[in-house]
């Protein structure tokens, strides 16, 4: 991503980020409850990894950028279903390992924090203007 150099270059960064924690989420809650016939082919949760980018040694300019989206080790729930397609040759599937209830609070934190690095953002250029028309 580009260098930073101001404040909407942090503020920018800082969406960026949390539209990917929305994404890897949105991704997660999509495949919960979703079977496999292995516990290796099962889907597990994935959670991007952050790094913080600085804009110069010492400036006190920092943002955060993605660094890789992993997956969590989990090991997947095996149940016995032998009706099921999917199912192994002892009759299991094996069901996601995604915890719905943690990937609802994952979103509305990430949510909650791209909403308020965007009121900041707009705080910030509100204020600008502002001053730019003082000596008018």
């Amino acid at each position: 991503m580009a260098e930073i150099r101001n404040v909407f270059d942090i503020g920018t960064r800082a969406l960026s980020a949390q539209m990917l924690r929305l994404n890897a989420t949105a991704s997660n809650l999509a495949n919960a409850g979703s079977v496999s016939g292995t516990a290796e082919g099962a889907y597990r949760a994935l959670r991007p990894v952050f790094v913080v980018d600085e804009a110069a040694p010492g400036s006190g300019l920092t943002a955060p950028r993605a660094d890789r989206i992993v997956q969590l080790d989990r090991d997947p729930a095996r149940m016995f279903r032998p009706d099921h397609p999917q199912a192994d040759a002892d009759g299991y599937v094996y069901e996601a390992a995604v915890e719905v209830e943690e990937e609802m609070v994952e979103m509305l934190e990430a949510s909650r924090q791209y909403q308020n690095t965007l009121e900041s953002l707009s705080t910030l250029r509100a204020m600008m203007a502002r001053t730019l028309t003082m000596g008018q």
